[in-house]
């Protein structure tokens, strides 16, 4: 595939709430989003299959995303990868890789859409996710961060990956 394919999308409906500190379910105009609060961070999973035309080029992570009320600030957004590889990572005890971050500018007006995109190598930086591997991906506000000075929540509607 070409740079720039749609590997996956992940939409709210699909994520998966860690033990604790996760977003929670909320609605915007019958759309359903997951609201990551300002004061702590939060975070969602997902769990997802890398598509065999994946050509190893590296993924570029849209997060699209709302403000509950703010028109300005930025607000802290992190994504990870975990492999999954067939018969040798364990679910139990396996860790996400390093995440990559954005800090994301509040969009210029309440309900608008914001598309903040991370970038990510191919290999370590994706936790070496290949393709037609299972994997999982994590996003966290990470609100405690100084560059993160936008007030009120973050509401997750999607993610999608692309080939880089």
């Amino acid at each position: 595939m070409a740079s720039g394919d749609t590997l996956a999308i992940f939409h709210v409906l699909q994520s998966e709430p860690p033990i604790s500190a996760y977003a929670t379910r909320d609605t915007r105009n019958d759309v359903e989003i997951r609201d990551f609060d300002d004061t702590t961070d939060e975070s969602l999973e997902f769990t997802g299959l890398m598509p065999s035309y994946y050509a190893g080029g590296g993924v570029t992570a849209t997060i699209f995303w709302m403000a509950t009320s703010a028109t300005s600030g930025a607000a802290v957004l992190t994504l990870a990868f975990k492999s999954v590889s067939d018969d040798a990572d364990d679910l139990d005890t396996k860790a996400f890789a390093a995440a990559n971050s954005v800090t994301a500018t509040a969009p210029s007006a309440s309900g608008e859409v914001d598309y903040a995109d991370i970038t990510f190598t191919d290999g370590a930086d994706m936790d070496s996710v290949a393709a037609s591997e299972m994997f999982r991906l994590e996003i966290t506000r990470d609100a405690d961060n100084a560059s993160d000075t936008m007030t009120g929540d973050v509401e997750l509607i999607m993610i999608a990956l692309k080939e880089t």
